[in-house]
């Protein structure tokens, strides 16, 4: 089994012998000389020939997006109700600019900052205070933060009751 060969062995590779001469008319060996064209030359034209195809599928992809576009616009225009383009376009822009000017609005009434009750503030002046009289000791100040926390406590409790109601 194994000791032949899985292959048989022939000195010369595979030819190709044809049933006739193989030949080529004179009109064919004749244009082949006498072109100019070099491998540089094709392949430039290869390069061009190709360019020219992405350049006409970029131009009917470009028109088929267009087309959507337009037949979009069609829909909305239809749907806001039947007025000329420049009616309906600064409605829209108008109605934009008010919504813009409402979220700026709610915005900025979101950036104040509230004033802390008068009890959290006293109870946050006197755990700083008394930090930074015992700087090296601020276990002394557990009382003073423990005021804080349940000022704090407070100041949550009112929050979650009036967010609740």
């Amino acid at each position: 089994m194994g000791t032949t060969a899985s292959k048989p062995s022939s000195g010369a590779p595979h030819e190709w012998k044809g049933s006739g001469p193989v030949g080529a008319t004179q009109d064919l060996v004749n244009s082949i000389q006498s072109s100019k064209e070099t491998d540089a030359s094709r392949a430039r034209l290869m390069e061009l020939h190709i360019e020219a195809r992405v350049a006409e599928k970029l131009r009917e992809l470009q028109a088929r997006e267009n087309a959507t576009l337009n037949e979009t616009r069609e829909k909305i225009a239809l749907e806001d109700g039947p007025s000329d383009d420049n009616a309906s376009s600064s409605l829209t822009s108008q109605k934009v600019s008010k919504e813009i000017e409402t979220l700026r609005a709610r915005l900025e009434s979101r950036k104040t900052v509230k004033e802390l009750p008068e009890g959290v503030e006293t109870a946050r002046s006197n755990v700083i205070r008394c930090l930074r009289e015992n700087d090296r000791r601020p276990l002394n100040c557990y009382e003073e933060v423990e005021a804080f926390k349940v000022e704090v406590r407070k100041l949550e409790k009112g929050w979650v009751d009036k967010t609740l109601a």
